[in-house]
């Protein structure tokens, strides 16, 4: 929880002056960017995309060559979506975290994000779900977009209304919860139930380092967890996903596939795995091999030194992003960093909780490893954003 001292509202292009997590030392919020901020962050988000494409191509190859006719076909399209990812990267760097402070530019971002996420609809639903915007052969996820724009929002706003008194409701509390409640209900009308819920964790995470109430968040909690269960119950296929969870071999063929596949694959891996692109499940036993479930083949042909590895990556981009997060020089980027950061990890390891087992089985992507454009692009560029914050922390700090 952030600890603030009283000061004077400026512009959204001044420092505020705020005394952030541990030491309270007072910050200019404006200091020459040099460098990549963060040399760490920097190489494990790199390092991370660049993994990422070799595994896809591993774990798409034999799909590939059966639906496109040639092996490459995964492998060429993620390396081009790796390219943009790392431009966009670079610019995101070189931009002023506090230009994304300006209210004008959040409005635009708000409205502009709405309008892609009621657009889904009006495309071909693939697999049941309205999630994509699809241009020939290009697709785009507007949710992606969602999740950052949602972050801006609410590290902007709260940072705000910091002057004016952070535990007021209609001032602080209610604003948030309606624009993320709004961003909630049109995910899960596409339907994907597993980012809106993605969203509402953002939206309490930022609540908690704030300050908001705890009481305010425990309302939104009690208003939200009915609705959740009679989202899951109204919908078989959800519900059959739960009974799965509990047990799988109920239905080894049909709603427990995925879960007992996942879980043969990483079973198979042993310590050191089979082999690089030696794995069987992928030879559509596994379902979506370079996408939902990437990690389960990571630990079929690289074992548990390879998914272990894995976890240790986004735990290092854990420590590194929320430390540049409490280091930044106002409390803006304070809040910026932890979203990007808790939105990231968040959904790392949602990803691999479900391979192991642990949730109900749920088609959610690996960041920086699985096959995606929308994902590996929108990622990079919040690492751009983050490695931003990094640069104008002082010296000493990062």
């Amino acid at each position: 929880m952030l600890r603030v001292r009283p000061h004077r509202r400026t512009s959204w292009r001044a420092s505020r002056a705020l005394a952030i997590g541990w030491g309270e030392t007072e910050r200019s919020a404006h200091r020459e960017t040099v460098g990549i901020g963060d040399k760490v962050l920097f190489a494990l988000a790199i390092g991370l995309a660049l993994s990422g494409v070799v595994m896809v191509y591993s774990a798409s190859a034999v799909l590939a060559a059966e639906r496109y006719g040639t092996q490459y076909h995964f492998l060429a399209r993620q390396a081009l979506w790796m390219l943009l990812a790392f431009a966009a990267m670079l610019v995101t760097m070189r931009v002023d975290y506090h230009l994304y402070q300006h209210p004008r530019l959040v409005a635009a971002l708000l409205v502009g994000t709405g309008a892609l996420l009621m657009a889904v609809f009006f495309f071909p639903a693939v697999n049941g779900a309205h999630r994509w915007i699809r241009w020939g052969s290009l697709s785009f996820q507007p949710s992606e977009l969602a999740r950052l724009a949602l972050i801006i929002f609410l590290a902007a706003h709260l940072d705000r209304r910091i002057p004016a008194g952070i535990k007021r409701f209609n001032l602080t509390f209610l604003p948030c919860a309606l624009v993320a409640g709004v961003m909630m209900a049109l995910v899960a009308l596409e339907p994907d139930l597993g980012m809106a819920l993605s969203l509402g964790l953002i939206l309490l995470v930022m609540f908690f380092i704030v300050g908001v109430p705890v009481r305010h968040q425990v309302w939104l909690g009690v208003g939200v967890l009915p609705l959740l269960v009679w989202l899951v119950v109204r919908v078989n296929w959800r519900w059959e996903r739960i009974l799965a969870y509990i047990d799988p071999w109920q239905d080894p063929r049909g709603s427990g596939f995925q879960a007992i596949q996942s879980l043969i694959a990483l079973g198979s891996g042993g310590i050191t795995g089979v082999g690089f692109a030696q794995g069987k499940q992928k030879l559509f036993f596994l379902p979506e091999p370079h996408t939902d479930f990437i990690f389960a083949h990571i630990g079929e042909e690289l074992g548990l030194v390879g998914t272990g590895l894995l976890a240790l990556a986004f735990g290092l981009f854990l420590w590194r992003g929320m430390r540049i997060a409490w280091q930044a020089p106002d409390t803006f980027g304070t809040l910026l960093g932890a979203g990007i950061v808790t939105a990231i990890v968040a959904q790392a390891l949602f990803h691999m909780s479900v391979a192991v087992g642990l949730f109900p089985v749920k088609g959610t992507p690996l960041p920086l490893i699985s096959y995606g454009g929308s994902s590996l692009v929108i990622t990079m560029a919040a690492i751009g954003v983050l490695l931003n914050i990094a640069q104008q922390a002082r010296p000493d700090d990062v």
